[in-house]
């Protein structure tokens, strides 16, 4: 079997990339990403890209050919990741995350895989009102990037049939420990700030509720929607993908952190305005249908890692939410040092631009 990971050098791929080579040891796994965040390492023993069997750098706008020939599964990971980013970037978020999506859907259709696997979002249930999502519910995104997976799931569905399987897996939002660590995530963000000032600043009044998903809980739901045969959801499935245990209101989030590093304080904005983000979700198909596969790390789990993963690198950044670790910093230093354009490409190499200090060191 062979299978392509687009956007496997981000936050989820590192993650993706083992669980698929434990469970398809035999298998050709092939990455294929821009290269934004390949230099966001957060202590690995060895560079995830190392089990793969190809990494090759390049633009999901732009597919070089002969990118799927003998593709058997794609799993599509690439997108502009998160809510700042899409707002910074509208335009290319829509251009990534949806025009290239159906872009490489339909071709590899066209190549002959029969199995398209799109990491979608719960974010495009946005302002959810009292009761639990399902995947009925009524969509109502109100960010750029979940515009662009409600987009994306539209336009995939008339694509799939019973040679080309397409699972959509509306993700909770992610947690938990990676070998490119993303701190623009609640509970990670909590966590970073309980270790490096033993604070934990809420930037709204703590009573969203968030859906929750481990990275290694998403790789294992990857790994079914591969291989999920038709008779198991159809030839096209959106399928919410997390755990009812993990639908959580901000706050509760705070202080289970805080529980877990004793001495946190926590601070709420009272006056913040509200958050209109707001969500649970109803999780009972993805039981049903994938019984193999439910999510088996637990808060306790992602906080204790975050916290002795943090610790284990002397993490002692208050200021974090101005670092690297945070990936709308890491495309605004990379446009500041003329290294991407304003459309997210790489610049191209100039004889009288001197070659950036970090990549020389």
């Amino acid at each position: 079997m062979r299978i392509l990971i687009t956007g496997n050098m981000g936050y989820v791929g590192p993650g993706v990339v083992r669980h698929l080579r434990q469970q398809f040891p035999h298998a050709e796994l092939i990455g294929f990403d821009m290269g934004y965040f390949a230099h966001c390492l957060t202590g690995p023993t060895r560079l995830p890209e190392s089990r793969l069997d190809r990494q090759i750098f390049g633009d999901v706008r732009h597919l070089p050919g002969g990118l799927l020939e003998g593709v058997d599964a794609v799993v599509s990971l690439a997108a502009i990741s998160n809510d700042p980013m899409g707002q910074t970037y509208e335009q290319v978020t829509l251009d990534v995350n949806f025009h290239a999506t159906i872009e490489l859907a339909r071709q590899a259709k066209a190549a002959g895989v029969s199995s398209f696997v799109f990491a979608s979002s719960c974010s495009m249930y946005g302002a959810g009102g009292e009761g639990a999502k399902t995947e009925s519910s009524q969509l109502n995104p109100l960010t750029a990037y979940a515009r662009s997976k409600v987009m994306s799931e539209q336009d995939l569905r008339p694509l799939a049939d019973d040679e080309f399987v397409v699972t959509c897996l509306r993700f909770a939002t992610a947690c938990g420990w990676s070998e490119r660590l993303r701190l623009d995530l609640v509970v990670n963000d909590f966590v970073a700030g309980a270790v490096a000032a033993g604070e934990i600043s809420i930037l709204s009044d703590g009573t969203p509720w968030r859906p929750l998903i481990h990275v290694q809980d998403m790789a294992r739901a990857i790994e079914w929607a591969i291989g999920r045969p038709t008779e198991v959801g159809g030839n096209f499935l959106a399928i919410n993908t997390g755990s009812a245990h993990w639908n959580y209101q901000v706050r509760d989030l705070a202080y289970a952190v805080a529980d877990a590093l004793p001495g946190t304080r926590v601070s709420l904005n009272a006056d913040a305005p509200p958050d209109k983000r707001s969500y649970r979700v109803d999780f009972s198909l993805y039981q049903e249908l994938a019984p193999n596969h439910q999510p088996r790390r637990t808060l306790v789990d992602a906080i204790a890692e975050l916290r002795d993963g943090l610790l284990a690198m002397n993490f002692r950044d208050a200021s974090f939410r101005s670092s690297e670790l945070m990936r709308l910093r890491v495309l605004t230093r990379l446009r500041e040092t003329q290294e991407l354009g304003d459309d997210l490409n790489w610049a191209r190499a100039s004889s009288t631009r001197p070659v950036p200090a970090a990549l020389l060191a």
